[in-house]
């Protein structure tokens, strides 16, 4: 099963999903070589999404429904608006959402899978 991500934990994919969106280019500019005592310790790197997936809550285990339950709640409005205006940004996202009849505005939540899948979590209006 796979895991939900606290939505804190979920911004950091807008990175990769901004990365995916992109159409540029440019070549970033090098950094001058970092020596042995120097260098940084070498970054985490976001997983490459493969493909995209739109789940409502409803079709969740009890289990991870309680889990999303509990992502919504320790989330905030602008992080929230943040990953909404990232997923309205990448094609592919956006494309899933429709095919499911579905819009940013409802995505909660978002998981990554181990597989390359960004599952975006969504919950109908009451």
């Amino acid at each position: 099963m796979r895991t939900v991500l606290l939505l804190a934990a979920s911004l950091s994919l807008i990175g990769t999903l901004a990365a995916n969106a992109q159409t540029s280019s440019t070549q970033p500019a090098q950094a001058p070589a970092a020596t042995p005592e120097t260098a940084p310790a070498a970054p985490e790197t976001a997983p490459k999404i493969q493909r995209f997936n739109v789940v409502d809550v409803s079709e969740l285990p009890q289990d991870t429904q309680k889990q999303v339950e509990q992502v919504m709640a320790q989330s905030n409005d602008d992080s929230l608006k943040q990953l909404r205006s990232t997923i309205d940004a990448t094609p592919e996202a956006k494309a899933a959402l429709d095919a499911k009849g579905a819009t940013s505005e409802q995505v909660v939540a978002t998981a990554m899978g181990t597989d390359g899948t960004l599952t975006l979590i969504t919950k109908k209006k009451s």
